[in-house]
């Protein structure tokens, strides 16, 4: 008698299972190295700045403007960003953007004036603002939640990473071949990258790399390995969702954690060249260490996140703890204000800057709890709330400059931040679950 075993419809069940196929590691890569050139080309502004104030002769106040400028149209265009990728989805719009803001940050390199270099951050603001957005959306869609915390991990090191190695080679361009080139050089890079990333992209129903099994898995952990349903936008469930604690308290978070990683996108090169004495090919090595330390953060805090939750069973002290441990450890940065050792500065710095790291587990939070049907808008309202920190930071920083020739009030100001950051997350956003939407 035979020992095989078969179904209703004939078929054999002691055949082995496929194993799930790990396409979702390849779009992993992808958003990773879009996120890199994301953060880069917004910071290039902060490496080129001594030598672009000396020559368009730019003032503290003003050159806060500029840094602000981005913020403006960056904020303002993620709920517009965030529809648009609900409706033209992942790939065509991710790939538009990504062409677009390389092109814009290319167009800095050509100005000659405060009125151009406004004009250029305005561009690039809008450009941008559907990245993190589609990044949510990625993040929902191709990957199970026990895995997203890493997946958020991974990608969001390429903000840190990226930054902490290529600023000693901008460093070494500036003075070499003078600033206009690194915006030209870094947005080159992008438009590229956006041809690549167009070529590459697909949802996981349309890859040919994913097999059924990995589908399945992605479904099983709730992602949506099966295109969502998009509502249409209206002013009702935008006010609805702002008013949810959940993303009302993430949004917080993330203002507060957003105003640590501008200082160091914006002002932290200015701070370290005028208030410390520190010049990039003087400093070398040691001026990275704050982004490698935020680049551990990340790391270890999606490794930690998703740990906690196969431990305790719960996404809520999963995802809080480590990102309210983070906003605690940015508000170490006030006590860089009582060093006298550039040394030790770099260390305060490094462990603030680790912190934000840590707090980078805000957009994992936002996948675990967006609609499904609104992922786009929700994660453009989302950033838009938090990203307000781009707009206020430079400009709180800058003035304080400008008026007291110092940035102790600069410090202060941030590390304050970071405590009403923990207490947003603390009392305010309540248990880590999905948010419906009538």
């Amino acid at each position: 008698m035979s020992g095989t075993i078969h179904d209703a419809e004939g078929a054999n069940l002691n055949r082995p299972q496929p194993r799930p196929t790990r396409a979702r590691l390849g779009i992993l890569v992808l958003i990773s190295l879009a996120t890199l050139i994301n953060y880069l080309d917004r910071s290039v502004m902060g490496v080129a700045k001594p030598a672009l104030v000396r020559e368009l002769h730019i003032s503290p106040e003003v050159m806060g403007l500029i840094f602000s400028a981005f913020s403006w149209t960056y904020a303002l265009a993620q709920l517009p960003g965030g529809y648009v990728v609900d409706r033209l989805g992942t790939r065509l719009t991710y790939a538009l953007s990504l062409g677009l803001w390389s092109a814009a940050t290319a167009l800095h390199g050509f100005m000659t004036s405060i009125a151009g270099l406004v004009s250029a951050r305005l561009a690039l603001g809008v450009a941008e603002a559907p990245c993190f957005p589609a990044n949510s959306r990625v993040l929902s869609t191709w990957f199970p939640q026990q895995e997203r915390a890493r997946a958020t991990g991974v990608y969001t090191v390429g903000e840190y990473v990226g930054l902490g190695l290529l600023i000693p080679v901008l460093g070494w361009m500036l003075a070499h071949f003078g600033w206009r080139s690194l915006f030209w050089a870094v947005g080159l890079l992008g438009i590229a990258f956006a041809c690549v990333f167009y070529g590459c992209y697909r949802e996981p129903h349309e890859s040919t790399r994913a097999n059924d099994a990995e589908r399945a898995l992605i479904a099983a952990g709730g992602g949506f390995a099966t295109a969502a349903p998009s509502l249409g936008f209206t002013w009702k469930r935008v006010g609805r969702l702002v008013t949810t604690r959940q993303i009302a308290g993430a949004s917080i978070g993330q203002f507060c954690s957003n105003s640590t990683l501008v200082f160091f996108l914006t002002w932290f090169p200015s701070y370290l060249a005028e208030e410390r004495g520190m010049t990039f090919l003087k400093a070398g090595f040691m001026v990275s260490l704050p982004y490698l330390g935020a680049s551990l953060g990340v790391l270890l805090g999606g490794v930690f996140s998703d740990w906690l939750i196969r431990r305790t069973g719960s996404a809520t002290i999963g995802r809080k703890v480590p990102v309210i441990a983070g906003l605690l450890l940015c508000a170490t940065m006030i006590a860089a204000n009582f060093l006298q050792s550039n040394e030790a500065v770099i260390a305060v710095m490094s462990v603030a800057f680790f912190g934000q790291g840590l707090a980078g587990l805000g957009w994992t939070l936002l996948a675990d709890v967006a609609p499904r049907e609104m992922m786009g808008l929700t994660g453009g309202l989302f950033n838009f709330l938090a990203n307000l920190a781009g707009i206020v930071t430079p400009l709180v920083v800058g003035f304080v400059v400008g008026a007291t020739g110092s940035f102790y009030g600069a410090l202060a100001y941030i590390a304050a931040l970071g405590l009403i950051g923990a207490l947003a997350y603390l009392l305010l956003l309540g248990p880590v679950e999905r948010v419906a939407i009538d």
